[in-house]
């Protein structure tokens, strides 16, 4: 699987964003299993707000299964509160923290992000450097 993070998830949709055609290209690439979690779900319908059909497509992504939204609970907001306060000088937002968390958990390595400068020091487990797309 691979982790999706807000940027290009709006990218996706949006044809008007900076990232747009690069982001389509890295998806028609991608074999694996788009994941997410909802703190990054929540930052992309934030950063389209002003875009309904962008927003309606984000949904469409979710309910038709071509992102599967993966769960976070009590049990996970331990580990992201030390992953933000390890990484405050970035500083580090509750997505990035999320998606670092479920990774961590679940074993997964690569990323879907733009962020390329935060997810090039953010390591997980504390020594793994992510893989990061595109």
């Amino acid at each position: 699987m691979i982790l999706l993070d807000a940027g290009p998830f709006v990218a996706l949709v949006d044809a008007d964003d900076q990232y747009h055609d690069k982001c389509v290209a890295a998806l028609q690439e991608i074999r694996e299993p788009l994941g997410t979690v909802w703190p990054a779900f929540t930052e992309a319908m934030y950063l389209v707000n002003d875009l309904p059909a962008a927003q309606e497509a984000l949904w469409e992504m979710l309910l038709r299964g071509a992102v599967r939204l993966l769960p976070l609970d009590l049990a996970d907001f331990p580990r992201m509160r030390q992953l933000m306060r390890k990484y405050v000088d970035r500083p580090m937002d509750l997505a990035d923290a999320a998606l670092l968390r479920v990774a961590e958990r679940e074993g997964i390595r690569t990323f879907f992000t733009i962020d390329r400068k935060d997810f090039s020091v953010y390591r997980l487990h504390g020594r793994i450097r992510p893989t990061v797309i595109p």
